[in-house]
């Protein structure tokens, strides 16, 4: 009886360039914003398609190892690869996705698909690079519009997102850590705010620092860091959770600068000014809305194909937060049902469409950010209420927190009702190589005997 082609030992170039193709798959999709889970359910997939059973993946944000046990005893190898950058791709993250699902159907030769994932990661970006930096300021722009500010706000909002961007970029020119990058935007966006509050100018001027700190907040991260909880990946998870921290440290401690030394200078900065969304269903509230999540995917690079999906997401997550809000329910829970439903929307579109469920979901949850949140936690804190400010950055934690889980629960929605893609592509390889399939370390009992 001949053995299956997975159960025959592979050459061992062939060996090396299969483990040297799963651990760049790996690492593009963790640059991206992937789960541990899909990171290590993407590598089995190489490493099973091309004849290296027996393969584990331990992922961090740092670096990934893979592991391959001979079933014929000989000597096993281990390759790590070290991740140096973590900037979203969401055209290449799809590009990659295909690539590794054709590999596990067996249509993608071992040489061929080295090739192809080369020419990825060689490609052109979707959007240009000015376009780009545009997107970010129309998101703060955007932000600034959907809490009340007018269009001389908004611009402001966009010069001053500009100019953070730019110097963020000549700061990481000079080898300056992404912590003070961070910091700088947002003490130039809230500096825009506090200019003109001091000049005098008749308009919402704390909407700039706003929508300045939603293009600032890590939304991606935060979802990612839940779903890594979730999923049982703790390790993974409590490093993303204290990368979250430090970004939002660094927003708030740029933001914290600005503000001591306008109330030092006499700067007439008051709480009752800071604004907030009002929870309404009109145009402008709408088109605030619409706009955040398109620039945010746009950011993102998400391809134009995927837009119009991400808007409607964006759209729903909003109407959504204003009923429940409408209807008294706590700020943090409406933003965890809208942001579920974002979560469901995004998963249906994702198997229709055949692209991974973030494409969507991270942009449209861009309307539920706490940048006022995080604001007015500062601007109490500088004013003499450390109380009430703690109050107020508790409250936007929380909010970035009930993001990331509602997300999750949208999709553990459409996981339950479907089944999960996951088991379904990896499961016959896992048949192949006479192993018995754990679908995900969150599907365990650790409970009973």
């Amino acid at each position: 009886m001949s053995a299956t082609p997975l159960e025959q030992a592979p050459p061992r170039r062939d060996l090396y360039l299969t483990m040297a193709l799963a651990l760049r798959v790996g690492e593009l999709l963790l640059g991206s914003g992937e789960s541990n889970e899909t990171v290590s359910g993407a590598m089995r997939r190489i490493t099973d398609a091309y004849g290296v059973p027996h393969s584990e993946a331990d992922v961090n944000l740092s670096a990934i190892t893979l592991s391959h046990v001979p079933a014929d005893g000989g000597v096993p190898v281990t390759v790590e690869r070290r991740v140096r950058r973590r900037l979203p791709d969401y055209d290449r993250l799809i590009a990659v996705h295909a690539l590794v699902a054709e590999a596990a159907e067996g249509t993608l030769p071992l040489e061929e698909a080295q090739a192809r994932l080369r020419r990825i990661t060689r490609r052109v970006r979707v959007y240009p690079a000015w376009f780009l930096v545009t997107a970010v300021a129309t998101v703060a722009a955007s932000a600034s519009i959907l809490v009340g500010g007018g269009l001389r706000v908004a611009l402001a909002a966009f010069a001053a997102t500009v100019l953070g961007d730019r110097a963020s970029a000549w700061l990481a020119g000079r080898g300056v850590a992404e912590f003070f990058q961070i910091a700088v935007a947002a003490m130039l966006g809230s500096l825009a705010a506090v200019l003109l509050i001091a000049l005098g100018v008749q308009v919402r001027a704390e909407a700039v620092v706003v929508g300045a700190v939603v293009a600032l907040l890590p939304g991606r991260l935060m979802v990612a860091c839940v779903q890594d909880g979730i999923a049982g990946e703790y390790v993974t998870a409590t490093g993303r959770l204290f990368e979250v921290f430090f970004v939002l440290a660094a927003v708030v401690s740029g933001i914290g600068v600005t503000l001591y030394t306008a109330v030092r200078l006499g700067v007439p900065l008051s709480v009752e000014n800071v604004p907030a969304a009002p929870l309404l269903l009109e145009p402008a509230q709408l088109l605030g809305s619409a706009g955040v999540t398109l620039s945010f995917a746009v950011a993102l690079l998400v391809p134009p194909r995927h837009l119009v999906a991400a808007v409607i997401g964006g759209t729903l997550a909003w109407v959504v937060f204003v009923l429940l809000c409408g209807g008294d329910v706590p700020v943090v829970l409406a933003t965890a049902v809208a942001a579920a439903a974002v979560g469901l929307f995004g998963s249906a579109y994702a198997r229709a469409a055949k692209v991974p469920s973030l494409v969507i979901t991270i942009p449209a949850i861009g309307t539920l950010l706490p940048g006022t949140a995080l604001y007015r936690g500062m601007l109490e804190t500088n004013l003499g209420h450390p109380d009430a400010g703690m109050s107020s950055l508790l409250q936007a934690l929380s909010t970035a927190l009930a993001l990331g889980a509602g997300v999750m629960l949208g999709a553990e929605i459409m996981r339950a009702v479907t089944g999960s893609d996951l088991a379904r592509r990896v499961r016959p390889a896992a048949r192949r190589a006479r192993r018995p399939f754990i679908p995900r370390p969150a599907a365990r009992r650790t409970r009973g005997s």
